[in-house]
């Protein structure tokens, strides 16, 4: 069935009332959905991802491009001034000590997606060694149960500081400044005069960066689980999207990356073999990035944390209850900063008054920054963390190896963070002057 539609300004600038002719609708017909052309990128193949590829890098989203070219820089350069750079246990040491401080960079980046910071971290990790120190070496209470009481004083330290910043509205910078001021003396309380306790043999605390699957079928059954399971998760997606009529990965995408990642992974579990065998640091590292990816990616609790970063107004308008956000998100990164500071108790052999001081926090937000997570707020990934601390290690690792001193060390750091945060504002200006935010 047709209908006679007056068209109220026709092609040639005439009115019905003019003259002009009539538009004659059809509503018969289907509408045609409008699609981004942006979408159609998996479906155009390699020519689509080179477009697609090109219009971001001139838009300023150049995402985990930077500085995975600056693990490869680093890789090639350490190499050849030192060629046991990539030796098994030089490989098998940086994927144990990145557990500690990345555990706590993933918090970070929590915060940071919020567009703030927390100067405090490192004082928390220090308070939670103290704390299942003081417990369980000298109170004798069981590991286990100490070990808890050391996350749960994390999290309520997280959420002190989240309930003055988002109730009170005291700036975080402000709370977690005081906080870092604050724990930092209670950690020298807790510890007393004796200033260290030293972990105990066989306990959990030890076992975290000494224990290792010697077997070589447990790394190579990880690695085998973490394809299988990028693969199932590529071809659901690609189900779901097809089932939507939305455009989907091909299959020889889906093929190609799965196969890149297999690479790298048994190349990684290969690596580790003929050193010691799978760390279980590794394993609670690659643990935690797994299951927070997965919770700010594929929640709503995630997305809200993204609205919140990109606009407190716009989130609190649409109905997200942005002080609880705010303070849930404080109480993970403390709870992570305390689990991190347990890690790093486990490699220095004990809890101490200076556990978490030094370039902790240094190396932990510039962790979060590396790997591209924006300053800004509302902008980055969780796997953030792991690039980060890869980076950072990386350079202490080969900086070690050539025997430099701890200053240059620093100073390499600072420098590499700098120009993250460099890249991060011209990719936000460029963005912005692009059109997008």
């Amino acid at each position: 069935m047709s209908d006679t539609v007056k068209d109220p300004l026709q092609d040639d600038g005439s009115t019905p009332e003019d003259g002009g002719a009539v538009t004659v609708v059809d509503d018969s017909a289907a509408p045609i959905p409008a699609v981004d052309p942006r979408l159609l990128v998996r479906e155009e193949g390699l020519k689509g991802y080179l477009t697609e590829f090109k219009r971001k890098v001139r838009g300023g989203e150049l995402g985990s491009i930077p500085v995975v070219l600056g693990l490869i820089a680093i890789g090639i350069i350490f190499q050849s001034l030192d060629a046991s750079f990539l030796a098994a246990d030089s490989l098998s040491n940086i994927s144990i000590y990145i557990a500690g401080q990345g555990i706590m960079a993933v918090g970070i980046v929590f915060v940071l997606l919020l567009g703030e910071i927390d100067l405090s971290v490192g004082s928390v990790a220090g308070v939670g060694a103290a704390i299942w120190a003081v417990l369980s070496v000298s109170h004798g209470m069981n590991d286990g149960l100490a070990v808890l009481a050391a996350i749960a004083a994390g999290a309520l330290i997280g959420a002190f500081h989240g309930f003055f910043f988002a109730r009170i509205g005291v700036p975080a910078f402000v709370v977690t400044l005081a906080g870092f001021l604050g724990w930092s003396g209670l950690q020298i309380w807790l510890m007393g005069s004796e200033g260290s306790i030293n972990t105990p043999s066989g306990s959990i605390v030890e076992n975290l960066t000494n224990y290792f699957f010697e077997d070589i079928a447990a790394a190579y059954g990880l690695a085998l689980v973490a394809v299988l399971a990028y693969l199932a998760s590529m071809l659901l997606d690609s189900r779901r999207r097809r089932a939507a009529q939305l455009p989907a990965r091909p299959t020889s995408e889906i093929v190609l990356r799965t196969t890149v990642l297999a690479v790298v992974v048994f190349a990684a579990a290969y690596e580790l073999n003929q050193s010691r065998g799978l760390p279980l640091a590794l394993v609670i590292f690659l643990a935690v990035l797994v299951l927070t990816d997965f919770a700010v990616r594929r929640t709503t609790y995630g997305r809200q944390i993204f609205a919140v970063g990109g606009s407190t107004e716009a989130a609190r308008r649409a109905g997200i209850n942005v002080e609880w956000i705010r303070i849930s998100v404080f109480t993970i990164a403390g709870t992570l900063a305390v689990v991190g500071g347990l890690f790093i108790a486990s490699q220095s052999g004990g809890a101490t008054k200076s556990l978490g001081a030094g370039n902790v926090l240094m190396n932990v937000i510039a962790a979060a920054v590396i790997g591209g997570t924006s300053l800004f707020g509302g902008r980055g990934k969780i796997w953030s963390a792991l690039l980060g601390m890869l980076v950072i290690q990386s350079i202490q690792q080969g900086l070690n190896l050539l025997g430099m001193a701890s200053e240059i060390q620093y100073m390499i750091t600072g420098a590499v963070l700098l120009a993250a945060v460099v890249i991060d504002s011209v990719s936000r200006r460029t963005q912005k002057s692009a059109g997008r935010t």
